[in-house]
C-alpha cells in the first residue's frame, strides 16, 4: 500500500520515523511529511502553541500539498492524534483513498461528507481526554452515515499518544497490539487491490 503518514502536534519525532520504518518493513511505501519544518517537542503545551502559531488552514494546506503528488495512486491516509485528524480530512476528500488508519485521534466531519465504504481503523486509549466516549460514539455514527466501514480498538489504561516510547503516555503492550492489528488491516487492503 501507499501510505501518507502524518505526525502529531509533537512534530516528526523519532517514533513517527520508527512507525514509518515498521510499515516499510511490512512492504508498504510510506511518505511522512513534516508539517512543522523540523520542529519537535515532548511538551503538550509547546506543541499546542506551535500548532496554533502555524494555524489550521496553513497546516491543512501543507498536508494537501504533501499528499497531492501521490493521491492518484490511491493512498491510505494515516496519522497520530492531530495527524489523524489531518489524515481523516484528506481521506474524506479524496475519492481515490484506499483506507484510513487513525492512531490516537479523530476529527469533525463535514455534514455532507460521503465515501464509498472507505475502510477506517481507529486505535485510541480508554479513557482518552481528547477522545471521550460521547465524542467517539457520535464520530462513529457520523462516519457510518458518511459511508465508511469503521473499526474501533480501545486500549484501557494507555495514555493518549501511547505508541511513542519517549512520551509519558507510552504503553508498550498497547503499542504492540495496535501495530499488529494495524498491519493486518493494511494487509487486508492490499489483498483488495
Amino acid at each position: 500500500m501507499d501510505i501518507m503518514l502524518f505526525h502529531s502536534v509533537y512534530g516528526k519525532r523519532p517514533a513517527v520515523e520508527a512507525a514509518a520504518d515498521r510499515l516499510r518493513a511490512a512492504g508498504h511505501q510510506v511518505w511522512v511529511p513534516d508539517l512543522f519544518d523540523g520542529w519537535t517537542t515532548d511538551s503538550v503545551e509547546a506543541a499546542t502553541a506551535k500548532k496554533d502559531e502555524i494555524g489550521s488552514d496553513e497546516l491543512l494546506k501543507r498536508a494537501v500539498l504533501a499528499a497531492a503528488p501521490y493521491s492518484e495512486r490511491g493512498l491510505v491516509y494515516a496519522g497520530f492524534s492531530f495527524g489523524a485528524s489531518v489524515a481523516q480530512t484528506l481521506a474524506l476528500g479524496d475519492e481515490k483513498a484506499r483506507g484510513l488508519l487513525l492512531l490516537h485521534g479523530t476529527s469533525d466531519l463535514a455534514p455532507n461528507a460521503s465515501v464509498d465504504e472507505l475502510p477506517v481503523q481507529l486505535h485510541v486509549a480508554e479513557p482518552d481526554p481528547f477522545e471521550t466516549d460521547d465524542w467517539l460514539s457520535a464520530w462513529y455514527l457520523q462516519m457510518r452515515k458518511a459511508g465508511a466501514d469503521v473499526e474501533i480498538y480501545r486500549y484501557r489504561g494507555a495514555g493518549h499518544v501511547y505508541t511513542d516510547p519517549e512520551l509519558p503516555d507510552w504503553d508498550a503492550e498497547a503499542a504492540e497490539r495496535t501495530w499488529a492489528i494495524a498491519l493486518d488491516f493494511l494487509d487486508g487492503l492490499d489483498e483488495e487491490r
